[in-house]
């Protein structure tokens, strides 16, 4: 894999837009995780999340409840992201996909 782009103190790219599929691979491993087709299914809703509000989901609740709406109930749970994405998913997987960090997210 070529260069990592500039992340900062807590791995979030500076840059969105410098994101790639091998790169999310680093990130996850960094991470102590192996992406699967579900993470995948999250990074990508993610990514289009944000193209379309110009922003990572604010809070793990609203993580959440967009993924609920997105792809339904047996997803967009709480229990299921966390599986996924242990710790706080929402932060957790923001940092996969190449976005900011969510602004609420402790």
């Amino acid at each position: 894999m070529g260069n990592m782009p500039t992340r900062n103190n807590e791995g979030f790219l500076e840059d969105a837009h410098s994101w790639t599929s091998q790169i999310a691979e680093q990130i996850a491993a960094d991470n102590g995780l192996e992406l699967s087709p579900a993470h995948w299914e999250i990074v990508q809703f993610l990514r289009n999340f944000y193209q379309q509000h110009a922003m990572s989901p604010p809070s793990n609740r609203l993580f959440v409840k967009a993924v609920k709406e997105a792809l339904g109930e047996d997803k967009g749970n709480s229990i299921y992201l966390m599986l996924l994405f242990p710790g706080t998913p929402a932060k957790s997987a923001c940092r996969v996909a190449g976005l900011p960090r969510p602004t609420n997210c402790l």
